[in-house]
């Protein structure tokens, strides 16, 4: 016991009694990085002990001798890569000593922001906070709400290389897309500060067009977002060339884009404390697929940034759809672009026309959330069925695709099949349980194919089943109630229909018009296609080819307004396969190989890496804990009976695995109910581990 006394005994206190220590005193060196001097001096106080942090920031401001502001100013440990924001703790309980190496430095210092539309903004961001709440303040800037969507992503070292490669022989490549808001009222208050969102500043939009109502430009003048600059943020911004396209970073595999998502900052920690550095450049991006009450009224810039990201992730096959989905995307993309061009919309509309176009968009919004429908009580006393013949296929040895009829009924979340209709009273063929499977699209409208695609989870993996329906009505209907039955909820919920109207609109998208002829005007002319294509698409057509066929299915949805098409992008981004799933690399415990694991918003799927198909899917409804043993890097997760995984992960750290799980159980208790005020303890809780 003695020597474990001495060893926590610092030297000099040796030679003093016991009744002395307590006013000791010893030199303290603290770096001052003051932003208005070109060079850093140090200085050095004589300090103790029982000292506290305050104390010593006093002392500190009174040597200095220069009259200003210091309340943003704080004390940084570099060697132990924290700040010392408890202010009432003595230096002996922060364990600091003489040979700490302390800077006095600002709080909020700026960073280069890269948003969703390839801006960049540049605004005062806090470095203390922890990221979840810098994030915040950044929305409150940008008037994004909803910002517990969002993360800041530091990107591989070759993400901005790639940027700066095409603009070689320009003389200004960066400095005119820098949106400055170096003034920003909202991101210098304090924490506390209500901001954009307090219940008598909400600026609002037209929901047609997306400019800001009369009202709210009044209050953008007070405002670093001025109307240019709001501008900016929630139009859509010109398409980049096909030269620009190709030079962009385009993942080729399901490993390449396991790299995509290794960079995204640990929310429980401040910038500092991740070796962050003042105007160093991040990406602001969508983090969680769960897009919770998007109201066109409200939601201008967030919309378009949703938006935009969708748009590259399509444009750069960051998500896999098929050509007949591409071109829907293409003229969508196409329509919003020359809309956003257009003179008409920007001039600003008065607040009498916005609720005029709000029952429009209504249904757009349910499918659009992401989150927990309203509480409707359902009907459980005649919960709706389906019954009719559909086609089965069932994969189970090498042999040909072959559909075989059956009638089937659908009721509550699960699938039974019979003969034929007669027997319907009998005992079914099978009966398949839908709660928790994998629901996926396999149509094609031109070729009048309705296909549904069912993973179903069983003890080994997962059984494939595949139904055929026989016309758009039949497969929207089926399809809307798989989907609803996957998240274990039955046809009486009140998201049924509008689901329904959302697959039929995508359908009717798609149907491409044969008998009608493009007219080839001017506006067909100018336009480039390989601009809204991948690069791969716009190679497999001739330019005129691939401007016909875009003009053909831009006739679908000529009619729609600046936001009804962007909501209509977003939805069909949504409708995709692939649609919300993050990968990581992982190597499971007890396997000899690795594996691909997808984060989606309420589940998880183990994929082989080889081949893409999936091998296992599990549900967070059925998650009774998770955890991160810390000193092997792992994270065991336990589910409903008695099954059990662990993984280690090697595209990432494993917290960052651990934060998107935990991130999305937390989303999941949002409510429209409740204010926005966000519980930051409870994210804390859920993501921050143990370590």
């Amino acid at each position: 016991m003695k020597a474990r006394k001495d060893r926590q005994t610092p030297a000099f206190a040796t030679m003093l009694s016991a009744n002395d220590f307590a006013s000791a005193s010893w030199e303290l060196m603290i770096r001052v990085d003051h932003p208005d001097q070109a060079d850093q001096k140090d200085v050095t106080l004589t300090v103790s002990g029982d000292l506290h942090v305050g104390g010593v920031m006093l002392k500190l401001v009174e040597k200095i001798k220069i009259a200003q502001d210091w309340s943003d100013f704080a004390l940084w440990w570099e060697q132990k890569r924290c700040w010392l924001l408890k202010t009432h703790w003595t230096l002996d309980k922060c364990g600091v000593q003489a040979d700490a190496k302390l800077v006095f430095t600002p709080q909020h210092k700026m960073l280069r922001l890269r948003l969703p539309n390839v801006k960049t903004v540049r605004l005062r961001v806090s470095f203390s906070a922890v990221v979840f709440r810098a994030v915040s303040d950044i929305c409150k800037a940008l008037n994004i709400r909803r910002p517990e969507e969002l993360s800041l992503l530091k990107p591989s070292s070759d993400y901005f290389k790639k940027k700066k490669k095409k603009d070689k022989n320009n003389k200004e490549p960066l400095i005119e897309d820098i949106l400055n808001l170096e003034n920003s009222p909202t991101i210098s208050g304090p924490p506390v500060s209500p901001g954009l969102y307090s219940k008598t500043m909400t600026p609002t939009y037209d929901p047609v067009n997306g400019t800001p109502v009369s009202a709210t430009m009044t209050w953008f003048s007070d405002s670093p977002l001025t109307e240019q600059n709001c501008n900016i943020l929630a139009f859509s911004q010109p398409p980049q060339s096909p030269e620009a396209l190709a030079d962009m970073y385009q993942s080729r595999s399901l490993v390449d884009k396991t790299k995509l998502n290794a960079g995204w900052l640990d929310s429980s920690r401040s910038l500092m404390e991740q070796g962050i550095q003042e105007d160093e450049q991040l990406l602001l991006r969508f983090k969680y697929y769960t897009f919770f009450d998007l109201n066109p009224k409200y939601d201008a810039v967030r919309i378009n940034q949703l938006y935009e990201q969708a748009r590259w992730a399509i444009v750069l096959e960051e998500i896999d759809c098929t050509e007949e989905e591409m071109l829907i995307f293409a003229a969508l993309q196409y329509h919003i672009s020359k809309l956003s061009s257009s003179a008409e919309i920007q001039d600003f509309t008065s607040e009498s026309e916005v609720d005029e176009v709000e029952a429009a968009l209504s249904n757009l919004e349910v499918t659009l959330e992401g989150g927990k429908a309203d509480n409707t009580l359902e009907d459980i006393t005649d919960i709706p069925k389906l019954a009719d013949n559909l086609k089965l296929f069932r994969p189970k040895k090498l042999i040909l695709k072959a559909f075989k009829q059956y009638w089937f009924v659908f009721k509550d979340t699960s699938i039974t099949y019979f003969k034929n209709k007669e027997l319907e009273e009998g005992e079914p063929v099978e009966k398949l349980n839908l709660r928790g499977c994998e629901v996926v699209p396999d149509v094609n409208v031109a070729g009048r194919k309705f296909g549904i695609k069912l993973l179903i989870p069983v003890a080994d993996g997962m059984n494939e089943v595949y139904l055929r329906c026989d016309h758009e009505n039949q497969y929207a209907q089926w399809m809307a109630a798989c989907i609803l039955a996957s998240k274990g909820k039955t046809m009486a919920d009140s998201s049924y229909q509008p689901e329904v109207l959302n697959i039929l609109s995508f359908l009717r998208m798609k149907n491409r018009n044969s008998t009608s002829s493009v007219a080839s005007g001017p506006e067909n002319m100018d336009m480039n296609p390989e601009c809204f294509v991948s690069p791969r698409c716009a190679r497999k057509h001739k330019s005129k080819q691939l401007a016909a066929r875009i003009m053909e299915a831009h006739q679908n949805v000529a009619q729609m307004s600046l936001v009804e098409a962007k909501l209509r992008f977003i939805q069909a981004w949504q409708s995709l396969p692939e649609f919300g799933l993050t990968y990581y690399l992982v190597r499971f415990k007890g396997s000899k190989k690795d594996d691909i694991l997808g984060v989606s918003y309420n589940r998880l799927i183990r994929i082989d890496a080889a081949t893409g198909v999936p091998i296992t899917t599990w549900r967070f409804a059925n998650m009774k804990q998770w955890n991160v043993n810390w000193e092997i890097r792992q994270v065991a997760i336990e589910f409903d009976q008695n099954v059990s995984i662990a993984f280690s992960c090697l595209s990432a750290d494993c917290k960052v695995v651990h934060e998107y799980i935990g991130g999305y159980i937390f989303l999941s208790t949002r409510s429209k109910g409740q204010n926005e005020t966000l519980d930051e303890d409870l994210f804390h809780k859920l993501t921050g581990g143990q370590e």
